[in-house]
């Protein structure tokens, strides 16, 4: 049988157990509890914290795990302990996971099965593709990297793979990647297709195809709103064009400020990893309806589109763009792309 890092005998368990499990929207609480063993319970149960906005607790959580023998609870719990820790402000502990993610691929032998090869790498591109860092990645072994992994880190997988499109500027090819997604799925995994349908309203407002952009919007927090699962929504604040803003403030404002609490805090770790390693100033005094206002000033639309689609009027719009010229030192909209998401 084939031994594991440390001797061991390999892994039977899935990594990121909670994300890839197709529990049914309210019942996520009970799904974690139901995990064995007590570990894999512990990774699930993390997640949840995580992807309900609980960044401390889900830090807290796998901290024990960052070593362990197991290299799905080890990856796993890199993985939370780095983003966890983004939102915490801990650069230094984000980044301790991110290399433990790293190391964990580097250790593994070409003899290592080749399912956990696949697992560990889907993690490792994730993990750079939501920094917005360069990452080199085959196609050819990425589809039969994808292929290779279980039905739910499939699902995240292709996320990711839309995400990259996004980035490319590719936003025809990322709507289509989620899409095909969202239909393929014979079972609905909540975390994952939250991601997808965040991805296609990046993509979606990129083209202004509004409408669709809301939809998929509001297909997420569909899923999302029973079980609290609203860390994706902060993540992706400043990529989804003020769709939060036009489609979730006005029905559920509590929500959305609480959405905005995790952005701020997401944001400004991301920015401290992001910046540095990209030399690419993206903005980090500005409210985020200024931000979400200049994402779409500098994508070329004009003050009265962005007054349309967030409902205010084209004055606000215009004071809003006005008071982020004077923090960011700029005097023409052609400054804003060098402080802008890409």
């Amino acid at each position: 049988m084939q031994q594991g890092m440390d001797g061991s005998t390999p892994s039977t368990m899935v990594p990121m157990p909670l994300m890839n499990t197709a529990f049914k929207p309210g019942q996520c609480l009970a799904c974690v509890e139901a995990f064995e063993p007590d570990e894999l319970r512990d990774i699930a149960r993390a997640e949840y914290h995580y992807f309900s906005g609980q960044a401390e607790r889900a830090a807290e959580g796998v901290e024990p795990y960052l070593l362990y023998p197991d290299v799905s609870i080890r990856i796993s719990a890199c993985l939370i302990y780095a983003y966890a820790n983004l939102t915490i402000g801990r650069i230094d502990r984000a980044r301790q996971g991110l290399a433990g993610l790293q190391a964990v691929a580097a250790s593994l032998g070409d003899d290592a099965p080749p399912e956990q090869r696949a697992v560990t790498a889907a993690i490792n591109v994730a993990a750079v593709t939501l920094l917005h860092l360069p990452v080199a990645v085959d196609a050819e072994e990425t589809k039969r990297a994808v292929a290779l992994l279980p039905p739910g880190l499939r699902v995240f997988a292709l996320y990711i793979q839309a995400h990259r499109a996004y980035l490319q500027k590719d936003y025809g090819r990322s709507i289509g990647i989620a899409e095909a997604a969202l239909v393929i799925q014979e079972k609905v995994y909540p975390i994952p297709t939250i991601y997808l349908h965040m991805v296609a309203v990046m993509s979606c407002m990129s083209l202004k195809r509004m409408d669709e952009a809301r939809a998929h919007l509001l297909a997420a927090w569909e899923i999302a709103r029973p079980d609290d699962l609203i860390e994706a929504f902060g993540e992706h604040h400043g990529l989804l064009g003020g769709m939060l803003e036009a489609a979730i403030k006005p029905e559920w404002p509590d929500d959305f400020k609480r959405i905005i609490s995790i952005t701020y805090r997401f944001s400004a770790g991301w920015r401290q990893v992001h910046n540095p390693d990209t030399g690419h100033d993206v903005a980090d005094n500005l409210t985020t309806t200024e931000f979400a206002t200049c994402m779409l000033a500098a994508r070329g639309w004009t003050n009265k589109e962005i007054a349309v689609h967030l409902g205010v009027s084209p004055n606000t719009v215009k004071q809003h763009i006005s008071a982020a010229f004077q923090k960011l030192g700029i005097q023409r909209r052609q400054g804003l792309k060098r402080h802008m998401l890409r």
